[in-house]
């Protein structure tokens, strides 16, 4: 198969039907073999009536049904677990992301063999306050940590390979950081491209303002399991081994300084330095316990769903 179009969506009823249409508008005139995916993330409106209407039209459409509101990362990674496309194209449910991209994104795939191809929406429709500007400031913030150089970590129409999607696991809220989830795994060759961003005609967006904090915190999270997720003791245990040092060090001059040098009859445990040596010692034995913790839990971690299916169509 050709193409792979994952829709991850929450109570975005208005817009299916239209976003649809659009879609199987654009891809008629070009001879593919493609699938239109929906994963329904809990909606409580009637999402899921509209896309089974669909299903029962046309079917090139796939759809899942989530028992409740997992999340767009746990969405999209249930996409990705069924897509059977050489190219995969996710996009936002919402009208916001251009249909018309599709094929553009397809192409420009295949011609310079990216791995992934990244949407930036440079024109924007958004409030500057509250979407634009902290969404520019994130953007700077990720792109000089990570070093991959796109302008839009969040834009929601991406195109990938098919063998990246099947390598990646998305969890969380790490859907803003699969370029980087992508690197780590040996795929470099992501590049962007600039996209249409419609103004938003139904409904209004589901994501608040605390998804900048949640962002933030995200990606502390992903560069540590970066760098450390797999050897846990190289942190902990490096750390642990410093401050127990460092306390063993300061209680040996304490030693020293009591047997030779002190003359007043002061007791060792008068002193506060005994006190922040012991301490020191004690967290950095509790920080090589966590180390050992930590690989035991690696090395015997089960693998687990992060959502709960209850519907599909087509599959």
């Amino acid at each position: 198969m050709n193409l792979s179009i994952i829709i991850p969506l929450y109570n975005e009823s208005e817009s299916l039907s239209e976003l649809h249409k659009l879609i199987v508008e654009e891809l008629k005139t070009h001879n593919l073999s493609y699938e239109i995916i929906f994963i329904d993330d809990g909606s409580t409106d009637n999402s899921w009536e509209i896309i089974e209407i669909l299903g029962n039209r046309n079917k090139k459409v796939k759809a899942f049904r989530f028992s409740k509101n997992f999340g767009k990362s746990q969405a999209l990674n249930a996409g990705f677990d069924i897509c059977l496309g050489d190219i995969v194209i996710t996009m936002d449910a919402d009208l916001q992301d251009s249909p018309s991209e599709i094929i553009k994104l397809y192409h420009s795939m295949l011609k310079n063999n990216y791995d992934i191809l990244s949407g930036w929406k440079k024109k924007r429709y958004d409030s500057f306050i509250f979407k634009n500007l902290p969404s520019k400031f994130f953007n700077y913030v990720v792109r000089n940590i990570s070093k991959i150089i796109i302008h839009d970590f969040n834009c929601g129409i991406k195109a990938y390979k098919n063998e990246v999607v099947k390598s990646i696991d998305v969890y969380g809220e790490m859907h803003r950081y699969i370029p980087l989830l992508a690197y780590d795994k040996g795929f470099t060759n992501i590049n962007e491209k600039v996209v249409v961003h419609k103004p938003r005609k139904y409904g209004r967006t589901k994501f608040g303002i605390n998804r900048f904090s949640n962002g933030f915190l995200d990606l502390i999270t992903l560069l540590f399991f970066q760098k450390f997720g797999k050897r846990p003791m190289h942190f902990f245990g490096l750390i642990g081994s410093i401050m127990i040092l460092i306390g063993f060090i300061s209680s040996l001059y304490l030693g020293i300084d009591k047997l030779y040098f002190e003359t007043s009859g002061r007791l060792i445990t008068d002193r506060p330095h005994f006190y922040v040596a012991l301490t020191t010692m004690i967290l950095g034995a509790q920080f090589f316990v966590a180390g050992f913790v930590g690989e035991l839990i690696v090395k015997n971690k089960p693998i687990s769903k992060r959502y709960n299916i209850i519907s599909s169509i087509n599959s």
